[in-house]
């Protein structure tokens, strides 16, 4: 990247004066991130129906995608019929969890569910090699009813188990994902950021259309997939 724009030099007094002032507002933040976690787990809930989806070995009921687990999170990853590539933002996003197993101490577990058919499903996550659990809810009312309905967005659901039952927890969609990421977490230390329009950045920073330096599925599937 080829850019003249560059932070102010300072001696390191002052640099660490700055910073100093920084972390106020960092530690605020962490702060109301944690007063907003323990609202969260104060949220009520809501019971659901049975829902039977599709899984790699067949029909499987909601209740038993937990695995045994009491805890699930599923991101609901949004899907165009006949369509090679899906979108590019949940097969990145979704790339990331390759160790998914530190959550079993947790008694939790954490899968795709997706409109697409189970078969086309499971062909896509092979061609991106994604490594998380694939389900599908092409036959069920169970993506619509949980906010991601055939031809809608991504989403993102939490629920619990009890016995057979399954309550829904908590939900979030658009930029309330990003907590679940480490990419923009990373990202937003550099200097420059995610270089993106919309970004509250110094006169000269290098800034680009939004999604611009996003990598594409068909570079995820280079990278990650079975000929990579």
């Amino acid at each position: 990247m080829a850019t003249n724009a560059r932070p102010p030099v300072v001696d390191a007094e002052t640099w660490q004066r700055e910073l100093d002032a920084l972390r106020v507002r960092e530690k605020a933040a962490t702060r109301e991130l944690d007063a907003i976690a323990a609202q969260r787990r104060r949220l009520p809930m809501v019971e659901l129906p049975e829902y039977t989806l599709e899984g790699e070995e067949g029909p499987v009921r909601l209740a038993d995608v937990f695995d045994g687990k009491s805890q699930l999170i599923v991101y609901n990853h949004m899907w165009f019929p006949d369509q090679e590539w899906q979108c590019p933002g949940c097969t990145g996003f979704t790339s990331q969890y390759t160790r998914l197993e530190f959550l079993e101490p947790y008694d939790a577990r954490f899968v795709i569910v997706t409109q697409g058919p189970i078969e086309a499903a499971l062909a896509y996550k092979k061609r991106v090699g994604n490594k998380m659990t694939w389900y599908s809810t092409a036959n069920s009312p169970f993506g619509a009813d949980v906010g991601a309905p055939p031809g809608g967005g991504f989403a993102v659901n939490v629920f619990l188990r009890d016995g057979d039952t399954v309550y829904r927890t908590w939900h979030t969609n658009g930029r309330g994902t990003e907590q679940l990421s480490h990419t923009f977490a990373l990202i937003d230390l550099l200097p420059y950021g995610r270089q993106e329009e919309w970004q509250d950045s110094p006169d000269g920073w290098p800034q680009e259309p939004t999604y611009s330096r996003w990598t594409g599925s068909e570079d995820i599937a280079r990278r990650y997939g079975p000929t990579a």
